[in-house]
């Protein structure tokens, strides 16, 4: 008994989903199994913007047992020795391995698999997100045993927090020296015990103890789509190579849903276009036509632009109310109130308008700017639970029947036909070109300021790299065009991508003027 040390467990959460009282769980979990245990906590910053941890000791000899003497427990974990590390997100299980708490011959490791996006990666410009793949090597190759379900999945589809899953999932680790009837009993206690908690610690039970018994992991179920894809006509599937019809059932569907069926026609007829100069170029078919596979996949982006009328629509499809009062643990009876703020600006409104009124209110915008103006907006709070909210927004959603005479429509139809051209005119001359000139679309995204710029380098690459130079040869020439792309994904300031372009020859881009503004402080007496 002397040589015996307590069991420790490191309990890893975001703030806002239940972590302390987790903890507190636990502690009464081991108090009523008769074992003397402590807990320390870091917390983080509350409502899921930051991770919290909770470490917790629980001596495995029950205090009947000691015979009047008490364990010495440590306030935080050691590296190496954790024996079970329970996570609710699949990088935050990461980040505690790669500390060392986590050890290949000693932790038993269970994570969620859901993921909530660091700010490093929302920060990036492109796809800045860590592969899964990745993160589950680092988790395989320092744990003992790993286990994987999505907590967050759990707790959803039992109307529970995302504590109450993990709390099973502690309890079919079996690190704790305590029985599921002891679990349970701390769930059921007080005079108004929660039956989702319950629910919700049983599912996760069960799929950790299963996973356990086979030897396997606990793979998470894939959530349903919100809606499926329309299925691909036959007369488009058959113009097209089995190895691009899986993205471009996706895009059609996208597309058909933004406007019409004669719109899904358009995508179709310009992938054809793609896929023309690709079996007449090289490499083609020996690639699985890999370049109208990437066409499918951005050109579908690109064309369902999200607009006001677009933006209307989504917020008032059916699966939008379901996922809100999933979000807020709504009862069956229980009455949500959805409220949505908008303030579209000039550049928001000109988009739905005929071009020549679009061109004169955008012109009178940049013309009050240049007199130290603020750009005119139009705040707006509707109450789209309510027949009036509602019916606004249907009115804005139908401006899609509109939307092909609109000044927005209009310039992207421009801009998408530049591109579509000198993907086909590289592909023409090499396959890898067309690919990475492909993948350029990727630089329009977001809304505003950042759609602006995105367009803007787009633009510039368009018109320096369109054709393989002489005396150049065409891998060089796409790997150039791919540095430039990822150059320009880098920073929002564009410093990495002139940089670039300077040292493959090519001007950097034009400098854009803008008005200076000198601003008088108040109560700043003049120099004398």
């Amino acid at each position: 008994m002397l040589a015996t040390r307590p069991l420790c467990l490191l309990l890893c959460a975001l703030g806002g989903e239940g972590g302390g009282v987790l903890s507190d769980w636990l502690i009464a979990t081991a108090r009523r199994a008769g074992f003397a245990a402590q807990k320390t906590s870091v917390p983080g910053v509350a409502q899921r913007t930051g991770a919290t941890t909770y470490y917790v000791e629980v001596f495995p000899v029950p205090i009947a047992q000691l015979q009047g003497r008490k364990p010495v427990f440590s306030l935080h974990p050691v590296p190496g020795m954790v024996d079970a590390l329970i996570s609710s997100e699949l990088m935050e299980t990461v980040r505690q391995t790669a500390l060392g708490m986590a050890d290949a011959q000693h932790t038993i490791v269970v994570s969620s698999s859901a993921r909530t996006l660091t700010t490093v990666e929302r920060m990036q410009m492109g796809d800045g997100r860590f592969k899964n793949a990745k993160l589950l090597e680092v988790l395989r190759a320092n744990s003992r045993e790993l286990y994987l379900l999505d907590m967050t999945e759990v707790a959803r589809e039992t109307g529970t927090v995302v504590s109450a899953a993990m709390f099973g999932a502690v309890a079919a680790c079996g690190v704790l020296p305590f029985a599921a009837a002891d679990y349970e009993a701390i769930l059921c206690a007080g005079d108004n015990p929660s039956r989702a908690n319950l629910q919700g610690f049983r599912r996760a039970y069960s799929e950790v103890i299963s996973s356990r018994r086979g030897g396997t992991w606990a793979q998470s179920q894939p959530s349903a789509a919100a809606q499926p894809p329309v299925a691909l006509p036959q007369t488009v599937a058959s113009r097209f190579p089995p190895s691009v019809q899986d993205v471009l059932t996706l895009g059609y569907s996208r597309v058909l849903d933004y406007q019409d069926i004669s719109y899904a026609e358009l995508y179709v007829q310009r992938l054809e276009q793609v896929l023309a100069a690709e079996r007449a170029g090289e490499s083609g078919a020996e690639q699985s036509y890999a370049t109208t596979r990437e066409a499918a996949r951005w050109l579908a982006l690109w064309m369902s632009f999200e607009d006001i009328a677009r933006v209307a629509d989504l917020k008032l499809r059916a699966s939008r109310r379901l996922r809100v009062r999933q979000q807020a643990k709504a009862s069956e009876g229980d009455i949500v109130r959805i409220f949505d703020y908008f303030r579209p600006g000039i550049s928001e409104l000109a988009d739905v308008l005929p071009e020549p009124m679009a061109r004169s209110l955008l012109r009178r915008d940049v013309e009050r700017r240049a007199r130290s103006l603020a750009s005119r907006s139009l705040p707006l709070i509707l109450k789209t639970h309510t027949a009036l909210g509602a019916l606004v927004l249907r009115l804005l959603a139908c401006l899609r029947i509109v939307r092909r005479r609109s000044h927005r429509y209009l310039s992207e139809q421009v801009l998408i036909e530049k591109w579509l051209e000198a993907v086909r005119a590289l592909t023409l001359q090499s396959w890898e070109c067309g690919f990475e000139m492909a993948l350029c679309a990727r630089l329009i995204k977001g809304y505003g300021a950042a759609n602006e710029r995105g367009k803007a380098n787009l633009v510039h690459l368009l018109e320096h790299f369109t054709r393989v130079p002489h005396l150049v040869a065409p891998t060089a020439h796409a790997q150039t065009i791919a540095q430039a792309r990822q150059a320009a994904l880098a920073d929002d300031a564009g410093k990495t991508f002139d940089q670039v372009l300077q040292t493959h020859g090519v001007p950097p881009r034009p400098v854009k003027t803008a008005p200076i503004h000198f601003v008088k402080r108040a109560g700043t007496p003049h120099p004398t």
